[in-house]
């Protein structure tokens, strides 16, 4: 088993764990250069609110889009847009991605910013 078929089997199995909750996700990707943060609706047919480094606001506010304070911003502007959109609480999906470094970096973030989950 490779490293990405690993990832996907636990992405996977945290999936079918989220599904059963039945509450609005906070899904993440992260590749070497980006990370990426969208809520999805409990059935994950809508996305409610998207937030990346790609973004301009989010690229012009950090020196590089590829380390943990940009994970910092993603995870406070999907926070502001989620609330915006009403949503306050969620399942943190991190696809399969360890808990560690960019990702909890985001996870913290929104937390402080008042996402709930």
């Amino acid at each position: 088993m490779d490293k990405k078929s690993a990832r996907l089997k636990r992405a996977l199995k945290l999936r079918c764990k989220i599904k059963k909750q039945e509450v609005n996700r906070l899904t993440i990707h992260r590749t070497s250069q980006h990370i990426y943060a969208q809520v999805l609706s409990a059935d994950g047919k809508a996305t409610l609110a998207a937030a990346s480094t790609v973004e301009v606001n989010i690229k012009s506010a950090v020196k590089n889009t590829s380390n943990v304070n940009a994970a910092t911003e993603v995870g406070k502007q999907i926070a502001e847009k989620a609330i915006a959109a009403g949503v306050t609480h969620v399942a943190f999906d991190r696809s399969g991605f360890k808990y560690h470094g960019r990702v909890k970096a985001l996870a913290d973030a929104a937390r402080e910013a008042g996402l709930k989950f």
